[in-house]
């Protein structure tokens, strides 16, 4: 063999060593991506309903998945129905921002934790199958508790409004006072102004989501959930060596 060749030989070997212990140090050093569940989809969808990450917005459609942690936003003109893996209806109205805060899974049909932020705007939350104790509704003012529940929420600068549909629920101040909903049209309204905050429970509401219904079709329609087996978008690394194939192995 020629000294030419045995030459490109040792470099050859020498170039997909280097190239084999790049891609080991990448690998090593590159954080782990986190997996995202899926806990939801999208069920109705109107014009302008996008999910928030950071500075970036994406439009969300009918069937797409709901992760975990989560911001989702609609715009003017828009609304917008989420069905959670455990059939709990979610309905946004126009100028809606919603946080999954924290969703941890009993099994994929139930939820042993979920808390859901209501930032701003209308909202119809529904109950699904999991028990009730592990469903928590915050809003800028108010911490909300369910038992069974379908409760019309409005989130606005300075106020909150609870009205009780059907069930009961238990809601609370930031200074922890708080109220209980037990009768259809129970109904609490939480106010600041001057740094005072302060809960008051009429039956006389003066606000409900049934004004927001007409948004769009379906929007105060319950459905189940269409796909009961939540999924993990990208694939968990399997422990894998990610080397292996550009190694030769």
């Amino acid at each position: 063999m020629s000294d030419k060749s045995i030459g490109y030989e040792m470099n050859a070997r020498n170039f997909h060593l280097c190239f084999c212990l790049l891609a080991l140090v990448v690998a090593l050093t590159a954080r782990p991506v986190q997996a995202q569940t899926r806990v939801g989809e999208a069920a109705v969808v109107k014009n302008e309903v996008v999910r928030v990450a950071g500075s970036a917005t994406n439009q969300i459609n009918v069937g797409d998945a709901l992760l975990r942690d989560e911001v989702v936003r609609t715009g003017l003109d828009s609304a917008t129905r989420l069905v959670m893996a455990d059939s709990t209806n979610l309905s946004l109205g126009p100028s809606a921002t919603l946080k999954l805060d924290r969703t941890v899974f009993d099994d994929e049909h139930h939820y042993r934790d979920v808390a859901v932020r209501l930032t701003s705007g209308a909202f119809r939350f529904v109950t699904g199958h999991s028990e009730k104790t592990a469903y928590k509704i915050t809003t800028p003012l108010a911490t909300i508790g369910v038992r069974g529940t379908t409760l019309d929420i409005l989130s606005q600068r300075g106020q909150t409004i609870v009205n009780l549909q059907e069930g009961a629920a238990s809601v609370c101040t930031v200074t922890f006072e708080c109220t209980q909903l037990t009768q259809p049209g129970d109904t609490a309204v939480i106010t600041v102004s001057g740094g005072k905050t302060t809960i008051k429970k009429t039956n006389n509401s003066p606000w409900t989501f049934a004004k927001t219904c007409g948004a769009a079709a379906g929007l105060c329609s319950t459905t189940q959930y269409a796909d009961a087996t939540p999924t993990v978008v990208p694939p968990v690394d399997d422990g894998s060596d990610p080397t292996g194939m550009l190694c030769g192995r």
